[in-house]
C-alpha cells in the first residue's frame, strides 16, 4: 500500500502544520510506504512568483497595483527569497522605501514601533505589507475566497447543509484553484499511490481539500481518499449526508494513528476492520467503531517525521505587533505534543466532550527528549512549539530538568493553565531549559465569571503566576474573552481594568480579545439552561455541526469589540496606561469597580509559601570554594560570598545535593536535617543575604 499524505492550502506559512508529520512518522515506523507533501506551501510559491503574478495581471490589471504590475513582478522573487531567509541583506534595500511598490497596507505603518525594529525585522515588516497588498488585490479581483492562511473560511463555519459546500466546488475555476490542481498533479505523478490522506485542520482548508479530492476522483478514480483533522473532529460528529462520499471514501475521527493503520490493513487484506471511520454503505453513512480497539498513548508513538517536506520553502512574516502572534509567525518551529488532551477539562466554553480535550495522557520526559533530539537531527532546527491544550506543570518541570541534564539546547514555548505551581522557581527552571514564552487563558478576568465557567483559577492566582513567569523573563500571552453568558457590561469594563493593570506592571506582554462563541460540544452547548442560554439554531441538515446561534438575557456586547481591541493595541505598545477606560469607547460605559492599584497591592502581599516538600534545585554554573568564602559565577558576573565556616559547609552540601545531575530530590525537610548538622536554621537562613545571593546565581525553590 503506497500512501500519500497531503496538507492542503492554506495554513501556516512559516512552518508545516504538524498533523501529517505525526502520521508520517507513525506509518513509517510500522513499515508502510508513505510520502508526505505540503501542497499549501507549494501553491504559495507558485502563486507568489514572477510567473504567478504575470498570470494574475493577465486576468486583470486594475488600480494602483495594476499600474505598478511590472514592479511587483520584478520584485516578488527576491522578496520571497528574503522571507525564506536566503538573502537577508536585501533588507537594506527594502527599508529604503523606494524598492518595493506600495499600496494600501503601507498606510497602516506604525512609525513609533517601526523605528525600533532592527534592519532585518523592518525589512520583514515591509515585505509582509507588500505581500498582504498583493493578497488583497487577489481577493478583490481574482478570487474572493483567497487568504494566506484560509480559503473560503466563512463557508466552512459549521455549514449544516452540504449543498453550500458543493455549490462552491461547482463554481468556475480561478487561478488559485487551477494552481491547486496543477501543483497536485505534479505530486500525483511522483509515484503510483493507492491511498491519499488529506488533513483538514481549519475551516479554511475544507474547500481546498475537497478540490483536491474531486480532482483525484475524476482523474485517478482507483486511488482511495481519506480525510481527517481538527475541523473534521469538531464539525462532523453527527454526519448524515452521503454527498460528501462523492469526494472521499473514508472519514476518520480523532487521533488518526490507529484508525489509519486499520484502514491500510483493511485495504491490503480486503477485510474491513475499521475504527472511528465513516463509510458509505448501501447509500447510508455509517460510523464504524470497534470498542475493543485501544489508541496508542504518546510514549508508544514515534517522533514526528518531516521527511518529504522542503523546509527551505517556509517563509517568516512579521505582520503583527502582538508579540505572541509575531512569535507564532516568525521562524520555523518543530511541533511536538507533551500531553494529549487537557488535565483540567472542565471549562464551560471548551469542547470538553470531545476526545481531543477529554482523553488525557502524558508522555514521559525521557521519551519527549529522545523525540526532540531526533527532530533536531532531522530538521536542523532547535525551536519547538509544544502544541498542548495545557502543558502540565509537573511535566514541564521534569522535562526542563531532563533537557538540562542532557545538555540539549532548544528554544520553546507552549500553552499552560495559570496554576499556582508556576512559581518563580519553576519559571526560572523552564527559562533555563529554553522556555521563552507561554500562553494561557485569563478569559473574563472576573472571579465570579471564572467560577461560573469552572475555569479553576482566580484573578489573584493569574496575577501571581504571571508575575513569577515575568521575573523569569518568560513572555506571557493572555487569551481574553468578553460576552460570556450572564457577563454584565460592568464586568467587561472591570476585566479591561484588570488587563490594563497587568500590562502596566509588565505581568503580561501580549494578549488577544475574542467574543464568546458557543459550540455544540462545550458544557454551555450541552447544558444551555444552566448558563441562562437559549440555543436558536442553526437547524442541523446532515453535514457540519459545531458553532451554535444563541441568545441570553444579557445585552449583546459586540459594541465593546473595537474599544477592547484599540486599548489592547496601545497597552502592548506601552501606551495609554493613564488614559481613562472611557476614552477607548464611543459610547458611555460603566465606571470600573476595580481599585486603581489593585494589582500592585496584590503583589505587595505576595509571599512564597514553603512546605516540607519544597524542592531545592541548583541551576548555577560551577562554584569554587576558597578558604573562608565561596566564589559564584554566571555568564556575565561573579561574586565572592564570605560566610562563617559552618554556613559555608552548609551551602556547599546544599549545592552538591541539589545539582540538576542529581536525580535525588532535595526537599526543605532534607535541608532542615543538613541545617542541624551545621547548626543552621534554614528558615532564618533563607531570609539572609547569603541565601539571596545564591538565588541570584542559580538556586531555586519549587
Amino acid at each position: 500500500m503506497n500512501t500519500l499524505l497531503i496538507t492542503p492550502p492554506f495554513s501556516q506559512l512559516n512552518t508545516p502544520y504538524p498533523a501529517m508529520s505525526y502520521l508520517n512518522g507513525f506509518l513509517k515506523e510500522k513499515g508502510y510506504k508513505t510520502t508526505q507533501r505540503d501542497l499549501g506551501i507549494n501553491v504559495i510559491h507558485s502563486l507568489f512568483s514572477a510567473k504567478g503574478l504575470t498570470k494574475i495581471f493577465e486576468v486583470k490589471s486594475a488600480g494602483r497595483i495594476g499600474a505598478l504590475k511590472d514592479s511587483y513582478i520584478r520584485t516578488i522573487d527576491p522578496v520571497m527569497k528574503f522571507l525564506r531567509g536566503e538573502d537577508p541583506t536585501l533588507a537594506n534595500r527594502i527599508i529604503k522605501g523606494d524598492y518595493l511598490p506600495q499600496s494600501d497596507r503601507f498606510d497602516s505603518i506604525d512609525e513609533d514601533n517601526f523605528s525600533n525594529f532592527e534592519t532585518e525585522d523592518r525589512g520583514k515588516y515591509l515585505a509582509t505589507l507588500y505581500l498582504n497588498d498583493i493578497g488583497d488585490y487577489i481577493q478583490a479581483n481574482i478570487d474572493p475566497n483567497f487568504g494566506f492562511s484560509r480559503y473560503s473560511e466563512r463557508l466552512a463555519l459549521s455549514p449544516s447543509n452540504f449543498s453550500i459546500i458543493e455549490n462552491e466546488l461547482n463554481k468556475d475555476e480561478t487561478i488559485i484553484t487551477e494552481l491547486i490542481t496543477s501543483e497536485l498533479e505534479i505530486l500525483l505523478k511522483e509515484d503510483n499511490y493507492n491511498l491519499i490522506g488529506v488533513t483538514i485542520p481549519f475551516p479554511g482548508n475544507l474547500i481546498p481539500a475537497l478540490k483536491i479530492s474531486s480532482y483525484i476522483k475524476i482523474h485517478y478514480p482507483d486511488i482511495k481518499i481519506v480525510i481527517g483533522g481538527g475541523w473534521v473532529n469538531t464539525e462532523l460528529r453527527n454526519l448524515e449526508t452521503p454527498k460528501i462520499f462523492n469526494y472521499v471514501d473514508y472519514i476518520i475521527l480523532d487521533d488518526g494513528e490507529k484508525p489509519f493503520e486499520l484502514l491500510i490493513e483493511s485495504l491490503i487484506s480486503g477485510i474491513d476492520n475499521l475504527h472511528r471511520t465513516y463509510i458509505l454503505k448501501d447509500g447510508v453513512v455509517k460510523l464504524e467503531i470497534n470498542n475493543s480497539i485501544k489508541d496508542y498513548n504518546l510514549d508508544e508513538l514515534p517522533a514526528p517525521d518531516y521527511s518529504g517536506l522542503d523546509l527551505t520553502k517556509y517563509i517568516s512574516l512579521l505582520d503583527s505587533l502582538n508579540p505572541m502572534h509575531s512569535l507564532w509567525n516568525r521562524g520555523r518551529w518543530n511541533k511536538l505534543t507533551l500531553a494529549h488532551g487537557c488535565y483540567w477539562k472542565r471549562c464551560a466554553f471548551c469542547d470538553t466532550s470531545l476526545p481531543y480535550i477529554k482523553d488525557f495522557n502524558k508522555s514521559t520526559p525521557k521519551v519527549i527528549v529522545d523525540k526532540i533530539e531526533k527532530m533536531i537531527e532531522q530538521t536542523g532546527q532547535s525551536g519547538f512549539h509544544f502544541v498542548d491544550e495545557a502543558a502540565p506543570p509537573a511535566l514541564l518541570k521534569e522535562l526542563s530538568l531532563e533537557l538540562l541534564r542532557r545538555k540539549i539546547t532548544i528554544t520553546w514555548w507552549t500553552n499552560i493553565r495559570f496554576e499556582n505551581s508556576f512559581n518563580l522557581g519553576l519559571g526560572r527552571l523552564m527559562a533555563k531549559s529554553g522556555c521563552i514564552g507561554v500562553s494561557g487563558g485569563v478569559e473574563v478576568a472576573s472571579d465570579r465569571l471564572l467560577k461560573f465557567m469552572d475555569k479553576g483559577v482566580t484573578v489573584d492566582q493569574v496575577t501571581n503566576v504571571t508575575a513569577a513567569l515575568g521575573k523569569a523573563n518568560i513572555m506571557v500571552h493572555a487569551y481574553l474573552m468578553y460576552g460570556f453568558p450572564t457577563q454584565s457590561e460592568s464586568e467587561t469594563v472591570d476585566a479591561l481594568e484588570i488587563v490594563r493593570q497587568l500590562f502596566k506592571e509588565g505581568l503580561i506582554q501580549s494578549a488577544y480579545w475574542h467574543q464568546f462563541a458557543l459550540t455544540a460540544h462545550s458544557p454551555v452547548g450541552k447544558n444551555p439552561l444552566e448558563f441562562n442560554v437559549e440555543i436558536t439554531g442553526p437547524n442541523f441538515e446532515g453535514f457540519a455541526q459545531n458553532d451554535l446561534d444563541f441568545r441570553t438575557n444579557t445585552p449583546d456586547q459586540s459594541k465593546f469589540s473595537k474599544g477592547l481591541t484599540t486599548s489592547l493595541y496601545n497597552y502592548m505598545r506601552g501606551f495609554g496606561f493613564n488614559e481613562p477606560l472611557q476614552s477607548w469607547f464611543n459610547f458611555k460605559i460603566p465606571k470600573t469597580t476595580i481599585k486603581r492599584n489593585h494589582i500592585v497591592d496584590l503583589l505587595k502581599n505576595n509571599e512564597i509559601e514553603l512546605s516540607n516538600n519544597t524542592q531545592f534545585i541548583w541551576l548555577g554554573e560551577n562554584i569554587k570554594s576558597g578558604k573562608d568564602s565561596i566564589f559564584l559565577y554566571d555568564n556575565s558576573s561573579q561574586e565572592e560570598l564570605r560566610v562563617p565556616q559552618n554556613e559555608k559547609e552548609f551551602i556547599l552540601e546544599i549545592i552538591e545535593k541539589s545539582e540538576i545531575c542529581n536525580c535525588e530530590k532535595l526537599t526543605l525537610k532534607d535541608v532542615d536535617l543538613i541545617g542541624e548538622k551545621y547548626n543552621i536554621d534554614p528558615d532564618f537562613w533563607l531570609s539572609q543575604d547569603s541565601a539571596s545571593l545564591l538565588f541570584q546565581y542559580g538556586l531555586i525553590l519549587i
